[in-house]
């Protein structure tokens, strides 16, 4: 068995994963709106942690500094475009919450955290207040990030 604490986890090249590549795309846009701040989320890669295991490895959504949240991205979600976008936009949520220590995305309507769902075989930010925001990759649609306090509007 390989020690996962002593591997270098190494980033992902543009390309090596297209489906899961598209999905952080459309999940960077949604980071871009709500926290413009921020640079782009993107994936990081382990090797399997068994040595009998195929030699094939483990891709995390991580921050810009390479850090991440949560377990690595399901096998087979890269499947198809919809499956990735959900695994995707969920990984990136533990991210940026945990690591950050901030509810992401948050609804600006109710200034509550946002959770996915699925809706029309589509994954959705949903409010917990009972109504669906934006498809995921659409949030800059429909609010702005917050100004900063004090801030005038012009």
């Amino acid at each position: 068995m390989i020690d996962p604490f002593d591997v270098t986890p190494r980033p992902v090249e543009q390309g090596e994963y297209p489906v899961w590549d598209e999905a952080l795309g459309l999940v960077n846009r949604d980071l871009a709106a709500t926290l413009p701040e921020r640079a782009p989320l993107r994936l990081m890669a382990l090797p399997g942690w068994e040595e009998d295991e195929d030699p094939h490895e483990h891709v995390h959504v991580a921050l810009s500094d390479g850090t991440w949240w949560g377990n690595h991205l399901p096998d087979g979600s890269d499947a198809d475009p919809v499956s990735a976008l959900f695994a995707v936009a969920e990984a990136a949520q533990d991210t940026v919450s945990e690591r950050l220590w901030q509810a992401w995305p948050v609804c600006t309507e109710h200034t509550l955290g946002m959770h996915l769902r699925e809706e029309d075989e589509r994954p959705v930010w949903w409010c917990p207040r009972d109504h669906v925001r934006a498809a995921v990759g659409a949030l800059g649609t429909v609010q702005r990030p917050p100004r900063a306090r004090g801030a005038r509007r012009s």
